[in-house]
């Protein structure tokens, strides 16, 4: 025993001195030499971004801080593949969803264009997402853009997936190859099977998708995995337009998910989301950033794990300006960019002839953060809204008021010496220029309707109550008037058991319309009388005007109801929209107009006023009341909840006796 012990010493000592042996070598089992290499390129929320932003930063030939653009994606695209198919390892290109909306270039969807989805193709997108965006302008124009992209047929190269879509029979959208699950075979013999979710929230900001439906999103997923089991896929991708909140609960829902490319949310993670098994990453927005997954699937265990922190590979690679432009897709980019001038310059009379021209100069950022609260690009917008509308109508505006998920990002005046302190028509209409009005053109048009002191009471508790109940997207940005309030007293408690948040209307503290001139530069403010029947005339977008009044259909205590100023409700909602030379007025058209005419500084140029450098006091909030009341509140109903209970169960027991003795 003892010499068999110094021969194995002997032997770990020789071996200590010899290369170490690949398993393939000693012809040992080896779970990662058994493994299959690939990589996952991502996108999402690309929003209709097929140039740099900021534009008016973007130079062909100087190096700029913009970041972004078709052009760069598709070189980056290229070379990645390019290095990966020397080494034998498989590439896919997916997008979550929303590749429509938010710059100009969208609007060319209605004039039968489909840049984006055009282009994406052409940079070899193997699977697309819809989102709640691909639906801005209808599902019926939806069906018009994909057709033009070229569908059905253009899906046996760039799939596109709906698993919980529910057009109604007969609808175009059913005829355009959109599928619920795809199964990929890669080269080197690994099956990845595909399915994409559009999530809650993004059903609940899709208000344009009617008739389109949408099943449940686990149900959808449950089903959608079990379907490519059987289909024999050995990896299981969802691409799922929910935000990562959601993403992550799906997938301790649905555990036989192994990676999610998240969308919706526009966050960019640095870090994928390990939620069980399950990869969750999401890529940011507007093309800033392409997402890299560099993976290997074990089929001996069915397990997928990452490799980048081996690769050195970054999870997110920034598109700046070190990467080059594919010439075939900035070539496609600049074709574009041509018939939006065209566009452009019809629908406003040739006022903006070219999208990179600036409109106005300023000095410091506009900005639109933070979240939840009055911000002062959201009183620029509603300046804009308020103060043109009086312009176009001839008639004082009390208040225009405009919701947070319609104002897209804040105005950040260019950087560079060939930009110092300018706005581009193009960057400040991608901040404004979502929505279509019933005239098919794009923006949603201003709405002109009067509501008596007691509903504009109304329109301020419900800017509270929303942003309590659904966060920052529809939290109301107000010109023409001031108000204090109390976020925490706008639900007086969540009822228990049905999950049933029960409203105050008792959130505001004081509300005052502006009785000055121009901007909300003085302090000249009257009271608002909470039962004041006088008629005030208010202005905001054709959504928000079609939305507000359904709360009174919810919470009868908060009715509005829309007038003319003859105080006659407004039956036709396109009777009230705001036209100037027969043509509706958009929200986006207001914004540039009001930056255009902007005071001019001393180059004769249009400077943004330094009123829009910080707020200016009109939504201001604090506490009314101590925390401690709700819980009062809570227990009193509780308390008053089980005494009914319990003399109900009281009484039922009594019925029970006298019966049996009877």
């Amino acid at each position: 025993m003892r010499k068999l012990t110094i021969i194995l010493l002997i032997l770990l000592v020789a071996g200590s001195f010899l290369p170490a042996a690949s398993a393939e070598t000693l012809n040992l089992p080896s779970t990662q030499a058994d493994e299959l290499f690939f990589t996952i390129l991502h996108t999402n929320d690309e929003h209709s971004a097929l140039s740099p932003t900021p534009l008016v930063d973007y130079h062909r030939e100087e190096q700029d801080p913009t970041l972004g653009g078709f052009a760069r994606l598709g070189q980056a695209v290229k070379d990645i593949r390019a290095a990966k198919e020397a080494a034998n390892e498989p590439v896919l290109l997916l997008s979550a969803g929303d590749f429509l909306g938010g710059s100009p270039y969208s609007w060319l969807t209605l004039s039968g264009r489909a840049p984006e989805l055009t282009i994406m193709r052409r940079i070899g997108y193997d699977a697309v997402n819809i989102g709640n965006h691909e639906y801005d302008y209808g599902p019926e124009q939806l069906a018009k853009y994909l057709q033009a992209a070229g569908y059905p047929e253009a899906k046996e190269r760039t799939l596109l997936l709906a698993s919980n879509t529910r057009p109604p029979a007969g609808h175009a959208l059913n005829d355009l190859g959109i599928k619920e699950t795809a199964v990929l075979t890669l080269p080197n013999g690994l099956k990845v099977g595909l399915f994409g979710l559009i999530g809650i929230d993004a059903v609940n900001v899709a208000p344009s998708a009617a008739p389109v439906e949408f099943a449940d999103q686990v149900e959808t997923a449950r089903e959608m995995v079990a379907a490519l089991k059987n289909a024999g896929a050995d990896v299981i991708v969802a691409l799922s337009h929910s935000g990562e909140d959601e993403e992550v609960a799906l997938a301790q829902a649905i555990p036989g998910i192994d990676v999610i490319v998240g969308g919706h949310t526009h966050v960019l993670l640095e870090e994928p989301i390990v939620a069980g098994k399950t990869i969750i990453v999401q890529a940011g927005e507007n093309l800033r950033h392409l997402g890299c997954l560099e993976l290997a699937y074990n089929p001996k265990t069915g397990n997928v794990r990452l490799r980048n922190s081996e690769t050195g590979k970054p999870y997110a690679i920034i598109l700046d300006d070190s990467i080059p432009e594919d010439p075939d897709i900035a070539a496609m980019v600049a074709a574009y960019t041509s018939d939006l001038n065209a566009l452009v310059a019809e629908i406003t009379g040739g006022r903006f002839p070219d999208i990179a021209e600036t409109v106005a100069w300023c000095d410091f950022p506009v900005v639109n953060t933070p979240i939840l609260q009055e911000t002062p690009f959201g009183n620029f917008v509603t300046d804009a809204m308020r103060l043109v509308a009086e312009e176009a109508t001839g008639e004082k505006v009390h208040l225009a008021f405009q919701a947070n998920g319609t104002i897209r990002g804040s105005i950040i005046p260019g950087t560079c010496p060939w930009s110092l302190q300018q706005i581009s028509f193009y960057d400040l209409a991608s901040l404004v220029g979502l929505g279509v009005g019933p005239d098919g053109n794009a923006g949603y048009p201003l709405i002109s309707a009067y509501l008596t002191g007691q509903e504009l009471s109304r329109v301020f508790e419900l800017q509270v109550l929303l942003a309590e109940l659904m966060g920052d997207t529809y939290f109301l940005q107000i010109s023409g008037g001031r108000m204090t309030f109390d976020r925490g007293r706008a639900v007086l408690l969540t009822l228990p058991f049905v999950d049933l948040p029960i409203p105050t209307t008792r959130a505001v503290e004081s509300a005052e319309l502006y009785s000055g001139q121009g901007t909300q530069d003085t302090d000249e403010y009257q009271k608002l009388n909470k039962k004041e029947q006088q008629l005030y005339h208010v202005v905001t977008d054709y959504y928000i005007a079609s939305f507000l009044p359904m709360a009174g259909e919810l919470l009868p205590s908060l009715e509005l109801v829309l007038k003319d100023k003859e105080g006659n409700p407004i039956e036709n909602l396109d009777e009230a929209i705001i036209r100037r030379d027969g043509r509706e007025l958009k929200v986006w058209q207001a914004v540039l107009e009001y930056a255009a005419l902007q005071p001019q500084d001393s180059t004769g140029n249009p400077r943004v006023s330094d009123y829009y450098a910080e707020t200016s006091g009109r939504l201001i909030q604090h506490s009314i009341y101590p925390p401690m009341w709700k819980g009062l509140v809570l227990a009193i109903v509780l308390l008053a909840s089980f005494l009914i209970l319990g003399v109900h169960k009281l009484r039922q027991k009594r019925r029970n006796k006298i019966i049996s003795n009877s």
